[in-house]
């Protein structure tokens, strides 16, 4: 795989097609699970990993797999690998686990995953299919982090409630001070509803722009038209 190759990758998961803003992939768990930027990222980080692992298995077994019974294979392996997750959750971070509850064996439902591996994993070699896993997983986590960053903060003016659950000896730190009455509608799903919209009216402010402004820069001589709006995409 290229370094273009690489970048490319890079800026569809991260940006382009960001799973969360731009494709709206998985609104279950990102609306549910992010109460929180711990339990946020955490749920995050164990979809990174299964969209990982099982773009890799797939990329590197896709020619051994018959297409007619590819979906019910896929979605086999999909559920060996979150089971697998699911019991590391359960033997290293329980207390986490208690809280992620039914969310983390739900990954294996989640439509980005099967989305990768059937229009990504399945037609590309294992190098880049796990660099396009990794890339849509971390995609997901950002998204996820700002919004149970921003909810945590509105809500209950802390940031990293929970942190102890992974850090032992950690404690959450407390922005609005100890007097803060806390907002409860940012902790109440119509709040999710309402902080997403709110990143996902940002996230297109901000693309529109910046495709305004790739249509605005001067081509270099020679250059094919719409060569820089197309360089920017």
């Amino acid at each position: 795989m290229t370094s273009r190759q690489f970048r490319e990758i890079a800026h569809n998961g991260l940006w382009k097609q960001n799973t969360g803003l731009a494709q709206l992939l998985g609104l279950c768990p990102i609306l549910a699970v992010s109460t929180s930027m711990v339990n946020a990222t955490s749920l995050g980080l164990a979809t990174v990993l299964v969209m990982a692992l099982s773009n890799l298995v797939i990329a590197s077994l896709r020619n051994f797999i018959p297409y007619e019974i590819r979906i019910p294979v896929f979605i086999l392996i999909i559920a060996a690998l979150v089971t697998v997750i699911d019991l590391l959750f359960n033997a290293y971070l329980h207390n986490l686990y208690l809280v992620l509850g039914i969310f983390i064996p739900l990954i294996v439902t989640n439509c980005i995953v099967l989305a990768r591996v059937e229009a990504y994993a399945a037609k590309n070699g294992p190098v880049a299919s796990t660099v396009d896993g990794v890339m849509m997983g971390l995609g997901l986590v950002w998204v996820l982090t700002l919004l149970g960053g921003l909810r945590e903060l509105l809500g209950s003016g802390t940031l990293f409630s929970g942190i102890e659950m992974i850090i032992p000896g950690a404690s959450a730190l407390v922005v609005f001070g100890d007097d803060y009455p806390g907002f409860l509608l940012a902790i109440l799903p119509p709040g999710a509803f309402f902080a997403l919209g709110c990143l996902i009216a940002a996230y297109n402010a901000i693309k529109t722009r910046l495709e305004a402004r790739a249509h605005r820069r001067p081509q270099a001589p020679g250059a094919a038209p719409g060569a820089a709006a197309e360089g920017a995409g």
